[in-house]
């Protein structure tokens, strides 16, 4: 639209574009009704295309029959002469793409925020939707770490007879494609875990997996895979692996996804090497208590999500470990006691003696001499020896 200051609906008065899509652009906005701020998207003055008017319409009559925390929620709908618009939630923050603009983010952030878009896929996936252009100017990031996917516009119903898409024209932002998007073949879910796998991929490298033109990039993935660096941790290359096979019969579900990486960044902290400067490496009764020590909030929330009746055998199961532990712990430090470790080159031979008694305490089968030196065996013989005849020599006879 050509003035900021128009109102919709005699309702909605609009106010700065903060984002601008394909076929539209979203403003802020303020709900004069229920004094507000909200989010209204209104299809361009130039999208005179009835095909771009039925997709708009369709968006709405979708979006408005979802109701998940992690999809944007559309408050209202309207048509006017020259402009259909959705009024939805406003989602203060920034986009992962805008995330991303300095550089790759933290792989435990990464995953939190993967694992949010998943479980709003696997949702919309569940009613019969598909997303079909995943990217990170969709995610929004909100307060409190709250993630949203947004822009529903070129979705569709899985089976819907009507089909908006034009021609040998693939719906999608060409760097996130699915293969068989690009390939016009029929498109399933398995096309949002494609993109999500790639949104993930740059989010975690700070770089896209096919670069280039539009059509580069499209047909890129045609001919290889994406790069998945052999620097990431083993969970990561095996689940973003599996995400962008090209067969999408070969890649998860985004409810598979969402279930992997809740458990992703535990699993990182396990794969972190032993520092270099460790004096001895830690066994492995250690290295576990070390790992629960770290993990109160995770395992409390688990242990929150079991249902009531499963609580207690989970308690039961929890004791059972830990005397184990405990128990191994124990029997560890009892086979342990009489190693001793060994002593510097610079400690003189007697003391190293007495170090190395089994008692540890200076008794030995060598004890230190304290008999001033220059003193040889003969004469300390005779001190010790017992009062009595020398040998060899008998008493002496009477005359």
């Amino acid at each position: 639209m050509s003035s900021s200051d128009a109102v919709l609906g005699d309702r909605y008065e609009l106010g700065e574009v903060i984002g601008r899509g394909g076929a539209a652009d979203v403003y802020r906005a303020t709900d004069r009704l229920l004094s507000r701020t909200v989010a209204v998207k209104v299809l361009r003055e130039s999208a005179e295309s009835e095909t771009d008017r039925r997709r708009f319409t369709s968006e709405a009559t979708m979006l408005a029959g979802l109701n998940h925390h992690g999809l944007v929620t559309v408050l209202d709908a309207g048509i006017t002469v020259e402009h259909p618009y959705l009024v939805m939630e406003l989602v203060e923050g920034e986009t992962l793409s805008q995330a991303c603009a300095a550089g790759r983010l933290d792989p435990a952030l990464v995953a939190k925020i993967g694992r949010q878009v998943a479980d709003a896929l696997a949702y919309a996936h569940e009613q019969g939707v598909v997303h079909r252009d995943v990217k990170p100017g969709n995610v929004l990031l909100g307060a409190t770490n709250r993630v949203k996917l947004a822009d529903f516009g070129i979705a569709r119903l899985i089976g819907d007879t009507v089909r908006h898409t034009r021609t040998g024209h693939a719906i999608g932002t060409p760097a996130y494609l699915s293969p068989e998007q690009v390939r016009g073949d029929a498109v399933t879910t398995a096309a949002d875990v494609y993109s999500l796998g790639l949104v993930l991929l740059e989010a975690l490298t700070g770089e896209r997996a096919y670069a280039g033109t539009p059509t580069e990039a499209a047909l890129a993935r045609l001919s290889r895979p994406p790069e998945v660096p052999a620097t990431l941790p083993p969970s990561w290359r095996a689940l973003l692996t599996a995400m962008t096979a090209t067969e999408p019969a070969h890649r998860p579900t985004a409810q598979e996804v969402a279930a992997t990486l809740a458990d992703v960044d535990s699993t990182r902290l396990l794969e972190q090497p032993v520092p270099v400067a460790a004096a001895q490496d830690p066994s492995a009764i250690d290295r576990a208590g070390d790992w629960l020590a770290r993990q109160p909030g995770a395992l409390a929330a688990r242990a929150a999500q079991l249902p009531h009746h499963l609580r207690a055998v989970a308690a039961v199961i929890a004791g059972i470990l830990l005397l184990i532990v405990v128990a191994a712990f124990a029997a560890d430090n009892s086979g342990s006691g009489g190693s001793p470790q060994d002593e510097p080159s610079t400690t003189p031979s007697q003391v190293r003696q007495t170090l190395r008694s089994p008692s540890g305490t200076g008794s030995s089968t060598a004890p230190v001499s304290t008999d001033p030196p220059g003193k040889d065996e003969h004469d300390k013989q005779q001190d010790q020896g017992p009062k009595g005849p020398k040998p060899g020599k008998g008493p002496k006879k009477g005359h």
